[in-house]
C-alpha cells in the first residue's frame, strides 16, 4: 500500500488558506452571497426600510438605495464581492434596479443549495440555469406592455409613469413632487436628437432648510456661493471664463529691493497697479459683464473689477467650470486678457439669490432650448434626507436615459417576474433530463420579487402570492402585481395603475444576476494567501507601543 502524500505540501507559502469541495467552498459561498442579498432585500420596493451605515471614514448614510448600501459596506468575502461588482455594474449601465440583481442572485443560489443537497452536481445546475436564462430572456422580450413613440419620449405624459415608478421605490410619498422636477429638468435639456441626451446635464444642488415642496428647476447652473465683489447682478451679460488666478503674477525667484526714500516706496507698486488696471480695462472695453475664475482672485484685481462694474464668481471645481462653459457657450482661457468674440459666452441672467439663509449664484438662460444644463435645487430638513432625495433623483434621470435607448415598458409591482415564473415552470415540465430540476428552481427563485414586495408592505405574502398565481393562470398578459397600498391583500393591474418599469433594465438585471450565480456555482476551491504586512500594532490603551 502506497503512502498517501499530503496535498499542497511546500507548494505555497506558509499561512495560506485552502477551502475546497461542496461543503467548504460552494455552500459557504452561497451562504455569504445569500446573507448580503438579505441585507438589501428588506430595502426593496416602495415600503423598503432604511439602513444606517457608518463607513470606514465615520460618514453616516441613512438610505434604502441598494447601490449605496452595497458600495459602503466593506465586503471582504470573495464570493460576496462578485455580487457587489454585479450590483455596481447594473448601477453604472442602467442607473436603476441594482437591488433586483442582488435579490435574484441570492434567491437563485438558495435554490441551487437545495439541488446540491438533493445530490445534483454543480455542473448540472449550471447547465440548467444557462438553459433557463436563455429561455427567460426570450420570454421577457414578449412581456413588454407598451412601446413609447419618439414623440412620447419627448413629452411629459410619456416619461412620467416610468420615472414615477422608479422614484416611488426610493421615496414613497414624495414621488409625485420629485417626478415633476426630474421630468421638467429632462425635457428642458432634451437635445434635438434625443440619442445625445446626457445625464450629466441635469445637476442637483442641495440646500438645507424648508421642505421638499420648495424645490424647483433652474434652466442653467446654480453654484452654492456668492459672488466675490460688490456687484451681485448682471443681465444679458457677456461672460469670460478663466482657469488661471486673477492676480499679480509672482516671480519664480525672490528678489530684494533697496528703497531709499518715501517717494520710491510710493512708486514701488504703481507699475503693478497700472498693469492690472490696463489688463482688466480691456475686459470692460470688450463688453464683459461677468468674469468666472477657476482659481483665486487677488484683492487688487477685485478692486478694479468692482470699479468697472464686473461681477466675479469663483468656481473651484474644474468640472463645474466646463459645465458652465457649456451653459454659456464660453471657452475657458488659461491667460488673463480680453477674450475674442468667439471665446466669450452669453447669459441672460446672472444673479445672487438667498435660498434658506445660503447665498447662491444662479446662471439662468431665459429662452427655450438655449441652456444645455438644468439644475434641480433640492430643499430638505437634514443633510441625510437631502442625500437620499438626490439618489432618488439620480435614479429618475437614469430611467429617462434608459427609455431613450430602449422605449419598451413592462409591468412593475412583481407582475413581470410572476408571468416569467409561470412560463418558465411550464418550460421546465416539457424539458427532459436533469435540466428540468434546475429550470424549475430558476423559475421558483423569481417568486422572491413579489414575495419581498408583499412582506415589506406588511402583507401576508402567502395569501398575496396565491391570488397572483391564480390571476396569472387566467391572464397571459403579465400585468397583475402586488398592491402595496391595499389592506385586504388585494392584487392590482399594474399597467392600468401606471406602475411600469423599463424592460431593458429588467433584462439587464436578470442577466447579471444569473451570470453572478453561475460564476459562484462554478467555484470549487478558494485559495487565500496570508495577508501582507507584519504583526498588528497593539491597541493604544494597552500602554505605549514603544515602551519596551
Amino acid at each position: 500500500m502506497a503512502l498517501r502524500i499530503p496535498q499542497g505540501m511546500q507548494m505555497l507559502k506558509d499561512g495560506y488558506k485552502h477551502l475546497q469541495g461542496v461543503d467548504e467552498a460552494v455552500l459557504r459561498n452561497i451562504t455569504a452571497v445569500h446573507d448580503l442579498s438579505e441585507i438589501t432585500r428588506t430595502s426593496f420596493g416602495p415600503n423598503g426600510r432604511n439602513k444606517i451605515i457608518i463607513n470606514h471614514l465615520e460618514k453616516l448614510f441613512v438610505t434604502n438605495d441598494a447601490a449605496t448600501i452595497v458600495r459602503e459596506l466593506e465586503v471582504v468575502h470573495p464570493a460576496a464581492k462578485l455580487l457587489v461588482m454585479a450590483s455596481q455594474q447594473q448601477e453604472s449601465e442602467m442607473g436603476d434596479a441594482s437591488n433586483l440583481v442582488s435579490i435574484v442572485t441570492g434567491a437563485l443560489l438558495q435554490k441551487a443549495e437545495y439541488l446540491l443537497r438533493m445530490g445534483l452536481h454543480p455542473s448540472e445546475i449550471v447547465q440548467g440555469y444557462e438553459v433557463a436564462l436563455t429561455k427567460a430572456l426570450e420570454i421577457l422580450e414578449t412581456l413588454a406592455v407598451e412601446e413609447l413613440t419618439v414623440a412620447q419620449v419627448r413629452s411629459r405624459e410619456g416619461l412620467y409613469p416610468a420615472v414615477r415608478t422608479s422614484i416611488g421605490a426610493k421615496q414613497f410619498g414624495n414621488e409625485e413632487t420629485l417626478t415633476d422636477l426630474v421630468v421638467e429638468a429632462a425635457l428642458a435639456v432634451m437635445p434635438k436628437d434625443e440619442a445625445h441626451f446626457n445625464v450629466d446635464n441635469i445637476r442637483v444642488v442641495k440646500i438645507m432648510g424648508s421642505s421638499l415642496y420648495e424645490s424647483r428647476v433652474v434652466r442653467g447652473m446654480v453654484f452654492g456661493r456668492s459672488p466675490e465683489g460688490v456687484i451681485t447682478n448682471a443681465s444679458k451679460a457677456k461672460v469670460a471664463v478663466f482657469t488661471c488666478p486673477l492676480d499679480v503674477a509672482q516671480t519664480e525667484t525672490k528678489g530684494t529691493v533697496l528703497i531709499h526714500n518715501a517717494n520710491e516706496m510710493l512708486d514701488f507698486t504703481k507699475g503693478e497697479e497700472k498693469h492690472m488696471e490696463t489688463m482688466l480695462k480691456t475686459l470692460a472695453d470688450a463688453g464683459v459683464k461677468v468674469v468666472v475664475t477657476g482659481a483665486g482672485v487677488g484683492e487688487l484685481a477685485l478692486h478694479y473689477l468692482n470699479r468697472f462694474g464686473i461681477l466675479v464668481v469663483k468656481v473651484m471645481s474644474k468640472f463645474d467650470l466646463r459645465r458652465l462653459c457649456r451653459v454659456t457657450g464660453a471657452t475657458a482661457l488659461a491667460r488673463v486678457g480680453a477674450p475674442m468674440a468667439e471665446e466669450m459666452g452669453y447669459c441672460d441672467v446672472v444673479e445672487s439669490v438667498e435660498i434658506g439663509g445660503d447665498r447662491v449664484t444662479v446662471f439662468r438662460q431665459e429662452a427655450e432650448g438655449v441652456s444645455k444644463t438644468a439644475t434641480i435645487v433640492l430643499r430638505g430638513a437634514t443633510q441625510n434626507h437631502l442625500d437620499d432625495l438626490e439618489r432618488a433623483v439620480d435614479d429618475g434621470v437614469n430611467v429617462v436615459k434608459v427609455l431613450i435607448k430602449d422605449r419598451r415598458l413592462c409591468a412593475g409591482a412583481g407582475a413581470t417576474e410572476m408571468e416569467l415564473l409561470k412560463r418558465l415552470l411550464a418550460q421546465g415540465e416539457r424539458t427532459p433530463g436533469l435540466n428540468q430540476h434546475a429550470i424549475k428552481k430558476f423559475a421558483e427563485a423569481l417568486e422572491v420579487i413579489p414575495r419581498t414586495l408583499a412582506e415589506n408592505a406588511g402583507l401576508d405574502a402567502t395569501e398575496v402570492l396565491g391570488k397572483l398565481y391564480a390571476a396569472h393562470h387566467q391572464d397571459d398578459r403579465g400585468i397583475m402585481g402586488v398592491d402595496v397600498e391595499s389592506e385586504k391583500h388585494e392584487i392590482i393591474d399594474a399597467k392600468a395603475a401606471g406602475i411600469v418599469d423599463t424592460l431593458s433594465a429588467k433584462i439587464s438585471a436578470i442577466r447579471l444576476a444569473t451570470e453572478t450565480a453561475l460564476t459562484i456555482l462554478r467555484v470549487d476551491q478558494i485559495i487565500m494567501s496570508k495577508p501582507a504586512g507584519g504583526p498588528k500594532m497593539p491597541k493604544q490603551n494597552q500602554g505605549h507601543w514603544d515602551e519596551d
